[in-house]
C-alpha cells in the first residue's frame, strides 16, 4: 500500500474548485484518457491576478488531490508567480506523494504551463489555432518519446531538470514514460545522459565567482529549506575547486545521522546540479 499524507486524502475526498469556468481567460490540458489520467484547468485572470481556478480531471486519487490543491495554490497570485510553480511545489504542498504517483503532480504542472502559454493579457489565445492558421495542418509538433503515453521530449527534460532525476525508473514514476512497452527506455536514458553532460559542461565554464554564487544558491534554495523543516540548517564555509566545506546548524549539528544527511541529501543535491565530482565536507 502507498503511504498518502492526510492532506492528499482530504483533497481526494473533498476536492476544491471542481468544475468549469464560463468564458475563461486561459485553459490548459495535460495527460490523455488513453493512459488513464487527464486534467483540464480553467483560469480567470483580472489585472494580472488569477481570481478563480477550476478543474476537471479523470484519474486516480493522487491526480484529483494534485489538481485540487493546485487551484488553491494559484488563486490570488499574479501570473508571474503562477508561472514559477513546479510539480515539486505541488507535491510538497500535499505533504509529499509516493514516487509511483509523482506523475500526477507533473500533470498539474503541465496543465498549468499549457494554460499560461496560451494566455495573453488582452484575451485568451488558442495557440493550436494560431499555428494551424499559420502553418496549416503540418504545424511543427514536439518530439514524442513515449508513444504509449504520448510523452514528449520536453516533458521528460523538464522533469529531470526540476526533480534531479537520474534513472529511467525515476523518469517513469514522474512522467509515465517507459511504463508500458518499454521500447523508449533507451531514448529516455539518452536524454538523461545528455542533460547531465550539458550540466557538467556548463559548470566547467563558470568563473570562480559564478561557481561560488551557484553553489550558494543551491544551498540556500534547495538544501537549507529542507533542513529547516526539522529544526536544522546548513552554512557555506569555503569552496576549494570541487570540494565544498559546510557547517551544519541547529538540530543537524548534533544529530547522530548528520553524516547521512550530509552525504545522502546535501551532497547528492549539489551533485545533481553541479556534477558527480563535487564533494561535501563538514566543518566542525
Amino acid at each position: 500500500m502507498w503511504d498518502y499524507s492526510e492532506k492528499v486524502m482530504d483533497h481526494y475526498r473533498n476536492p476544491r474548485n471542481v468544475g468549469e469556468i464560463e468564458n475563461p481567460d486561459a485553459v490548459g490540458i495535460a495527460g490523455s484518457l488513453t493512459c488513464g489520467d487527464q486534467l483540464k484547468i480553467y483560469l480567470k485572470i483580472e489585472n494580472d491576478i488569477v481570481t478563480d481556478a477550476k478543474f476537471q480531471t479523470f484519474g486516480c486519487g493522487s491526480a484529483v488531490a494534485s489538481s485540487s490543491i493546485l487551484t488553491e495554490m494559484i488563486i490570488g497570485k499574479t501570473v508571474e508567480e503562477v508561472r514559477k510553480i513546479t510539480n515539486k511545489d505541488i507535491a510538497d504542498e500535499l505533504g509529499g506523494l509516493p514516487p509511483e504517483k509523482m506523475h500526477c503532480s507533473v500533470m498539474g504542472y503541465e496543465a498549468l504551463e499549457d494554460a499560461l502559454k496560451n494566455y495573453k493579457a488582452d484575451g485568451y489565445v488558442d495557440l493550436d489555432e494560431v499555428l494551424a492558421e499559420h502553418y496549416g495542418t503540418e504545424e511543427k509538433k514536439e518530439k514524442i518519446i513515449c508513444t504509449c503515453f504520448q510523452i514528449t521530449e520536453n516533458v521528460i527534460w523538464d522533469a529531470i531538470k526540476q526533480n534531479g532525476l537520474k534513472t529511467v525508473e525515476e523518469v517513469t514514476n514522474y512522467t509515465k514514460a517507459g511504463g508500458a512497452c518499454g521500447k523508449c527506455k533507451e531514448a529516455i536514458q539518452d536524454i538523461i545522459d545528455t542533460y547531465y553532460h550539458k550540466e557538467k559542461t556548463e559548470s566547467e565554464k563558470l568563473t570562480p565567482t559564478q561557481w561560488i554564487l551557484k553553489v550558494n544558491n543551491i544551498i540556500e534554495t534547495q538544501i537549507s529549506p529542507e533542513l529547516q523543516k526539522d529544526g536544522g540548517d546548513i552554512e557555506l564555509v569555503d569552496i576549494k575547486n570541487k570540494t565544498i566545506y559546510v557547517k551544519l546548524r541547529g538540530r543537524c549539528s548534533g544529530c547522530k545521522n548528520s553524516m547521512m544527511t550530509l552525504k545522502s541529501f546535501a551532497e547528492k543535491t549539489l551533485q545533481n546540479s553541479l556534477g558527480t565530482d563535487v564533494t561535501l565536507v563538514e566543518v566542525k
